[in-house]
């Protein structure tokens, strides 16, 4: 069986990818994967993800310069679900120049933040 055959598609063939921090282990982001992304991902040995909105492949950093290196590459016991283990290149996984996408945290019955925006998203993508 090809490894691509344990993974347990959707009906719009993706599959859900976490990006953990290799060495604090923080979730750092959680995207979509088709196959082409899945195997440009192990191939290339940097994050490759399936963006919904543009409709094509998206190579985190390709825009920003914070390219997720990965370490690893797992898949839950339900085949349903991948984690990649990453270095995070400069430290921002974040479009809003934080370190996490996970950055507000529930307090008091609202969503504090919790995270400094590092570079200001202008700055890393222009006007």
């Amino acid at each position: 069986m090809n490894w691509l055959d344990e993974v347990r598609w959707d009906a719009a063939g993706l599959v859900a990818a976490v990006a953990q921090d290799v060495g604090s282990g923080r979730v750092l982001t959680v995207a979509w994967m088709n196959r082409e992304a899945l195997i440009a991902t192990a191939t290339e040995g940097r994050a490759v993800y399936w963006s919904r909105s543009r409709r094509r492949l998206w190579r985190k950093g390709e825009e920003s310069g914070h390219v997720q290196r990965v370490i690893d590459i797992l898949l839950d016991c339900d085949g349903d679900a991948v984690v990649l283990r990453v270095e995070q290149i400069g430290g921002i996984a974040c479009h809003t120049g934080r370190p996490s996408c996970f950055y507000r945290r529930l307090t008091d019955e609202r969503w504090a933040t919790i995270d400094p925006v590092l570079k200001d998203p202008k700055d890393i993508y222009g006007a």
